[in-house]
């Protein structure tokens, strides 16, 4: 049923939201929420609505635009040629239509050039008379991000090419992250207890915009150039022409393509390559078909997004049926209990998959999901496997509804979990499964901040017997770590220094060091601040804790549960018998600030959020995290977000970084 001018409004409202909310994870944040499929159900869906409602259409829609935007924490360059995107097609039926366009417009049946839609992301290479003198993003197509340092480390781009007689040259080529490498990188964070990437095409982004190039170097990134933007001094009259030539000059091409004109042929050229994708040492999302003659480009043109002479043709979503073999509890460094699904190893997106996150009992109750039980998986964006739904009709009449385990699966402590929220826990600090991970978050930067303390010599010093608790540190003397694997004397002296020194991090480090569930930096930093001490602190009741600002009654009842694990008691006693600093001081500067409340929000020009907290502080202010009507000033650097929306709205003061210092300056 049509709908009417205001729903279609409302959804094309809500749908360009959505897509520019969701195109910022992806393309800006490297961290997308939703699979493409779900992605370009949305895009698709508004393209409809603009066709049928054209009085609601408008240039600046998503659906007229490139994604992406150029970040302020990198020079801009403003491409020479616009670096646009294809129009995407589903089926084959849309394919042919597209091809008899072409044909159409022409008079005759062109060539097509048809080759892998790499899965990466984007960049402009400019070379001047053979030598590679600067690379950036696509960002919105017309302007994107100068990342020349850290396309340096990329092994894959000629940094000087097999000619030095041509000009000037630009070519455009995909980033992409190898599965091998990929996988690698993942084990690392896992292990660190970081996010995992959500799939090679996100972590290569994530990569190549470091603002630190020896963190790309070490991500191992290749490319595949795919098409000239511009040359001076040579010329070609065709794409495959020029693919030969960028071969020669030393450029990485994809060797998997060819030139068809049959619609037929190029189906089934289509499914040959769908076939071998899963052999693939790389991500592929698709097929793109382009008109391979140049001239013939120029004739057809292009739309305002898209060229008329070229789409790209996406694969489907894989899913596949295997078998639920078990579940399985892993507990985190928080002692967060997560089952996982042990599976029938089934062939998906390219590797064999035998495990997926179940993530909580939620998950798992809402979809039914019981041992034995025949399910349905796919990779989500094509990587991280999950479970989607369970074969109810192959359910076995005894299957049993699962229930998380009463005690934790690592050390047979109690567990809990608070009905607020999804996670079960293990409460017992101690557990050997907490372990490693729990003492690489105490030492690290923002929590005690012991350097040469890595996860590599934290797990020589359990597996040496020489380490059971954080407490054990701090008894830790030079002969023993001297004789650990890659020590040695000298090593070990500026280790013991290093832990020595961190006796005097302060109240605020060691709550977050702790790992209370729930408890960020800043609440930790909150929290001593309003206690003084962490003996305080112990004793605080449900009451006390809500009555400060930003602890609310899920945080308060996660700190109690916290401190009444009689284990915690312990490590805190052992930790003060060793000289650990359980107060909180704070150097007082003046007090111009007094009585303000400040949020912080974006990125500040020269300093970071910890660096303007400390300021306020230390002048008499105090750092919320959120915006409320008690919210005296919000400091705003670059991309700030909601919160300033929000800080408008409530008419609250804006300051920019330069204000904050005036306002110190001035008043002291």
């Amino acid at each position: 049923m049509p709908l009417t001018h205001d729903e279609a409004k409302a959804r094309i409202e809500t749908l360009r939201a959505q897509i520019e909310y969701h195109r910022k994870r992806y393309y800006d944040e490297d961290a997308p929420e939703i699979s493409d499929a779900e992605f370009d159900r949305l895009f698709y869906e508004l393209i409809a609505l603009e066709q049928a409602y054209p009085a609601l259409d408008s240039p600046d829609s998503p659906t007229k635009t490139v994604g992406g935007r150029a970040s302020e924490k990198f020079e801009k360059v403003t491409h020479a040629v616009r670096l646009g995107s294809l129009q995407d097609v589903f089926s084959y039926d849309e394919l042919r239509a597209f091809l008899a366009r072409t044909e159409e417009a022409l008079g005759y049946a062109p060539q097509y050039s048809v080759e892998c839609k790499i899965d990466g992301l984007s960049v402009a290479l400019e070379y001047r008379n053979g030598r590679f003198v600067r690379g950036a993003t696509r960002g919105d197509g017309d302007v994107g991000e100068n990342v020349t340092a850290n396309l340096l480390t990329v092994a894959d781009i000629p940094k000087i090419l097999t000619r030095d007689d041509i000009p000037a040259l630009t070519v455009r080529g995909e980033v992409y992250m190898p599965h091998d490498a990929f996988e690698a990188l993942n084990r690392e964070r896992e292990e660190n207890e970081e996010t995992l990437f959500a799939n090679p095409r996100n972590a290569a982004a994530g990569s190549l915009r470091q603002l630190d190039a020896e963190i790309t170097r070490q991500r191992h990134l290749s490319i595949f150039v795919f098409n000239v933007q511009t040359a001076d001094g040579i010329s070609f009259a065709s794409h495959t022409e020029s693919l030969d030539a960028l071969k020669d000059l030393g450029f990485k091409v994809l060797e998997k393509r060819a030139r068809l004109s049959s619609p037929d042929d190029i189906i089934a050229y289509i499914e040959e390559i769908g076939a071998m994708r899963a052999s693939l040492p790389y991500d592929i999302d698709g097929v793109v078909i382009k008109i391979d003659d140049l001239a013939e480009r120029m004739t057809l043109g292009e739309t305002s997004s898209t060229p008329k002479w070229a789409v790209a043709y996406k694969f489907p979503p894989e899913v596949k049926e295997t078998k639920l073999q078990d579940i399985v509890v892993q507990v985190g460094r928080t002692g967060v209990l997560t089952p996982n699904a042990v599976l029938a190893p089934v062939r998906l997106a390219g590797t064999s998959v035998s495990r997926a996150t179940l993530h909580n009992i939620d998950f798992i109750r809402e979809r039914d999901i019981r041992i034995g039980d025949t399910v349905y998986v796919q990779k989500a964006g094509d990587i991280i496997p999950e479970v989607l739904r369970v074969k109810m009709a192959d359910r076995a009449p005894d299957a049993v509804e699962y229930t998380m385990p009463a005690v934790c699966p690592s050390c047979g402590g109690p567990v809990y979990r608070d009905e607020s929220e999804a996670a079960t826990r293990c409460t017992n600090p101690a557990c050997p499964a907490q372990l490693l991970r729990s003492l690489a978050h105490f030492v690290s930067r923002d929590a005690m901040n012991i350097d040469g303390l890595g996860t590599a010599v934290l797990r020589q010093l359990r597996e040496a017997g020489l380490v059971h608790s954080p407490a054990d540190l701090y008894t830790l003397t030079e002969e023993p770590v001297a004789e650990l694997d890659r020590m040695g004397k000298k090593s070990a002296e500026n280790l013991i220094r290093a832990i020595a020194a961190s006796k005097d991090a302060g109240a605020d480090r060691l709550i977050y060091a702790l790992g209370i569930p729930g408890i960020g930096e800043k609440a930790a930093q909150t929290l001593a601040r309003h206690f003084g001490d962490i003996d305080a602190l112990f004793s605080a009741d449900r009451e006390t804790l809500c009555a400060i600002e930003d602890i609310g009654t899920v945080t308060a009842d996660s700190i109690i549960g916290y401190f009444a694990n009689p284990e915690v008691r312990v490590l805190i006693d052992r930790l003060k018998a060793c000289g650990v600093k359980t107060t909180y001081e704070t150097t007082v500067q003046g007090a111009s600030l007094a009585g303000k409340t400040f949020v912080l929000t974006g990125t500040l020009p020269s300093m970071s959020r910890d660096e303007a907290s400390a300021l306020i502080e230390a002048n008499g202010g105090k750092v919320t995290s959120s915006v409320s009507k008690k919210t005296s000033y919000v400091v705003a650097g670059a991309e700030a977000g909601s919160k300033l929306t929000k800080a408008e709205a409530l008419g609250i003061p804006i300051l920019s970084q330069d204000d904050l210092l005036a306002m110190v300056n001035t008043e002291t």
